[in-house]
């Protein structure tokens, strides 16, 4: 049995959501470890498009469980709905998906104040998506957040009733916004929770059991180099995106984790503000753009996209103790006649967000569609020769390739089960 931790390499968006939902063919249980409702994976099957932001992508898959880990924090309004949507569309929920009690909320204030800190900032902003996550991480680290547990006790009322009123102080008096009904929020949340609460569990014992009896995928949400402490700090999320957020999201004995996957795209994209030293600001950038329909799943913001920054690969396969990697969108670089690899650059400079020494190589393109190519020896010869490149670079081999967003349209190179 094996269980397999897949992570973005650079800044989210590389198309986790298409690999886990390849590999959960074979797998018995998908867990969720950190980040919220601010992700959105996004799955194509039989060309039907299904977008996901807490639930993970094993749902998809009638023999595989669903667990939403104690590093998730959960917006019980966006999670209903998600489950309704997948219930309209005949996904089988009630035997299959399962919630940590120890998730952490997301309040309306927490909401308000992430728009009101962005609004405040204006320029100088993170570029967050307004959700809520980071307040709510901070009420976590702080020891005052409010878990799903407590929705079970008899204080949860007066609980997140001084928290809301917590949080109205400084929305009324810092940022001179209007206050959120605390009465009529505490009772829309136990409307919400108690169609949930049958979902909602102990997981961290599950994850154990499953992790030590048969095959498990986790997946992260957004990527490395948004890590709270690892990434373009303090252009990042809220979380642990990377391992050592897999360890403490889930519960996971860490002798039970097999194999590390990468997932890497073709080219590198990023989504709101912070460095970006491959960044294309041209033509170039612009048709990559439009080829790889680069627009965020959840906030319908369009992506930067730039060159594949290897020296951000390399690091990512270090810290994240990567053994194999799997390259997405493939096909959406197949009209480029030139393509280069970002492999260095000096320090960047925060205040200027500018890297003055960057340094690429580059290569041939093939000029030639890729598109639902199953066999790596089918590939243009230029294509494999930019994929060893890669592979050269990162000293990493690339078991998977992706050559268009349906599950049927990837190359597999390796078991990766079988590691």
């Amino acid at each position: 049995m094996s269980n397999i931790f897949l992570v973005g390499t650079h800044w989210g968006d590389e198309g986790k959501g298409k690999i886990v939902d390849v590999l959960s063919d074979r797998a018995d249980a998908c867990i969720r470890f950190q980040g919220g409702h601010n992700a959105g994976h996004t799955l194509v099957i039989n060309g039907v498009t299904t977008i996901l932001h807490l639930i993970p992508s094993g749902i998809l898959r009638d023999n595989c469980k669903s667990i939403i880990g104690n590093g998730v924090v959960v917006s019980l309004s966006a999670l209903n709905q998600e489950i309704e949507s997948l219930k309209k569309s005949g996904i089988k929920i009630d035997t299959k998906l399962f919630i940590s009690k120890n998730c952490h909320i997301i309040l309306p204030t927490h909401v308000a104040l992430d728009v009101a800190r962005e609004q405040a900032l204006a320029e100088k902003s993170i570029g967050t998506t307004g959700r809520g996550i980071g307040p709510t991480y901070e009420d976590k680290v702080s020891r005052r957040g409010i878990r799903l547990v407590d929705f079970e006790s008899n204080i949860f009322e007066s609980k997140s009733s001084d928290l809301m009123s917590y949080h109205n102080f400084i929305l009324d008096k810092y940022y001179h916004q209007n206050k959120i009904d605390i009465e009529k929020a505490v009772n829309e949340m136990r409307v919400e929770y108690e169609k949930v609460k049958d979902l909602v569990s102990d997981t961290t014992h599950l994850v154990n059991e499953l992790s030590s009896n048969s095959n498990c995928i986790f997946e992260g949400a957004q990527g490395t180099m948004l890590d709270v402490d690892h990434g373009t700090y303090p252009y990042v999320t809220s979380s642990n995106t990377t391992l050592a957020g897999l360890l403490s999201g889930s519960g996971l004995n860490v002798s039970n984790l097999d194999y590390s996957l990468g997932i890497v795209k073709a080219y590198t994209t990023r989504v709101g503000h912070g460095p970006f030293p491959s960044e294309l600001n041209n033509e170039i950038g612009r048709n990559i753009a439009k080829w790889g329909g680069e627009k965020g799943a959840t906030t319908g913001r369009d992506r930067r996209c730039g060159w594949l920054d290897c020296k951000i690969l390399k690091e990512s396969v270090e810290l994240n103790r990567i053994n194999g990697l799997a390259l997405t969108k493939l096909d959406v670089l197949d009209n480029l006649d030139k393509i280069k690899i970002c492999i260095d650059y000096g320090d960047i400079n925060y205040q200027t967000m500018s890297t003055p020494n960057v340094k690429y190589i580059e290569m041939n393109g093939w000029e030639s569609p890729t598109v639902g190519i199953n066999n790596f020896n089918d590939l243009p010869l230029n294509a494999k020769k930019y994929i060893e490149k890669i592979e050269e670079i990162c000293e990493t081999k690339i078991a998977i390739i992706s050559t268009g967003p349906d599950r049927r349209q990837v190359i597999s190179r390796d078991d990766i089960f079988a590691k």
